[in-house]
């Protein structure tokens, strides 16, 4: 159960209710992500995220912020992806006002001064630093910048490192300024609350403002007519790559067919992948199968870390379990283990109030329609074996490989060989 509440100046409030529950979750959402900016301030958006914490007028130090929200044991963090940015803090339900609070400040208040920026630059680059030293953790953005090559999707979240550098105190405050008001701002609280008290306490501390229209995304025109890769050099006995095709954007008609045909593919522990590339043919520890979406794009792609001499056999036996789908689609048995594992995945994780709480937000600030977890479970149960098989045959066409790999390489023509 949920209420939401449009305010006038077109910012929403989400409350989730749980009686039984003994904490409060405030988060705050923003659409704007490092989809929105240009190469030349590409990283600015996670770099306003962490000068947030930095002080404010009323808490002027990181101390003072940490040292309140310390000492009634919160749980407090941000969040910056490519078409989002979010800042939650959970408290126990005695300390519902702490919440608000604290995050309005850190949104209206924050001093964002410039020896703060100077001192974060190599907080940020060391942080871009610990994403890069990990094949398994970099992968996907090495994967994202081959599909989405020349677009601001196929760029860092983190942004280069001599942006990060070099980029102007006065650029981040005129992007914050861009993007951080009342319109394009989803206000969320879920746990145990008064909605009456939360609602004042939110028209308190987040005043109404002057009406102005969410931000617009630039929607990105996908062309490709062949096979694309890059490869990332770096010495390591375990190759991690990633395969994958162009998808659905968020409201595709389609996109919970693929979904339910990733899951079949290689998300779970029973599913192909899993079996034939690993038990079967040991050649991964790891291996899965994933659906990423976007608002006006997305993608398919299957990962997976295998030994350095086995890449070109791994690669041909990830391709032959593709072509097995393209030719002879998905069962009638594993479509619905793949709706009963959705469905049970989700039931599970939507347990905890904070985070059904975001899953909501994010349908209210990126799609425009919310559903709930069982108006969900229901679209996804009238996904027929047809839609999930034409989807197969749709998505998984070899002229639109993107394939991604960091190891100990620098040619990149014998593994799309492998492909062929």
């Amino acid at each position: 159960m949920h209420k939401r509440i449009v305010r006038p100046d077109g910012s929403v409030v989400m409350l989730v209710p749980r009686k039984e529950s003994q904490s409060v979750t405030w988060e705050i959402m923003f659409k704007v992500g490092s989809r929105q900016e240009s190469k030349k301030i590409n990283g600015v958006s996670h770099f306003i995220e962490h000068l947030m914490f930095k002080g404010t007028t009323k808490r002027p130090t990181t101390k003072a912020l940490s040292k309140e929200l310390d000492a009634v044991g919160a749980e407090y963090n941000a969040f910056t992806s490519k078409d989002n940015t979010s800042y939650y803090i959970e408290t126990a339900s005695a300390h519902v006002e702490l919440g608000i609070d604290m995050l309005s400040d850190m949104l209206r208040h924050s001093k964002f001064e410039k020896k703060e920026m100077e001192r974060e630059r190599g907080v940020i680059v060391e942080e871009l630093n610990m994403y890069r030293d990990n094949p398994m953790m970099r992968i996907d953005e090495i994967f994202e910048s081959t599909i989405y090559t020349g677009t601001s999707l196929g760029r860092e979240i983190g942004g280069p490192r001599q942006v990060i550098k070099s980029v102007p105190h006065e650029s981040l405050l005129a992007y914050k300024e861009r993007f951080y008001y009342p319109g394009n701002m989803v206000i969320g609280v879920a746990g145990k609350f008064s909605e009456e008290k939360v609602l004042r306490l939110i028209n308190r501390y987040l005043p109404v403002m002057k009406k102005k229209s969410k931000a617009q995304i630039q929607p990105i025109t996908f062309s490709q007519s062949s096979p694309r890769s890059r490869f990332e050099y770096k010495e390591t006995d375990q190759v991690q790559l990633m395969l994958g095709f162009p998808g659905y954007k968020r409201k595709h008609p389609k996109l919970d067919a693929l979904m339910l045909l990733s899951v079949a593919l290689g998300g779970t522990m029973s599913s192909r992948l899993f079996i034939q590339i690993r038990e079967r043919k040991g050649l991964a520890y790891v291996i899965r199968s994933m659906v990423e979406s976007y608002e006006d794009t997305g993608y398919l792609a299957v990962h997976a870390g295998v030994d350095k001499g086995k890449v070109e056999e791994s690669l041909r036996a990830i391709r032959d379990e593709l072509q097995k789908l393209t030719r002879s689609g998905v069962s009638r048995l594993e479509l619905k283990q793949a709706k009963d594992n959705i469905r049970g995945r989700m039931i599970l994780k939507f347990e905890k109030p904070s985070t059904y709480l975001s899953f909501l937000m994010s349908q209210e600030l990126l799609t425009d329609r919310v559903q709930t977890l069982e108006e969900r479970l229901a679209t996804l149960d009238r996904v027929t074996l047809d839609d999930v098989n034409r989807v197969a045959r749709n998505i998984i066409r070899w002229k639109l490989a993107n394939l991604a790999l960091i190891g100990p390489y620098k040619g990149a023509s014998k593994f799309l060989k492998a492909l062929v």
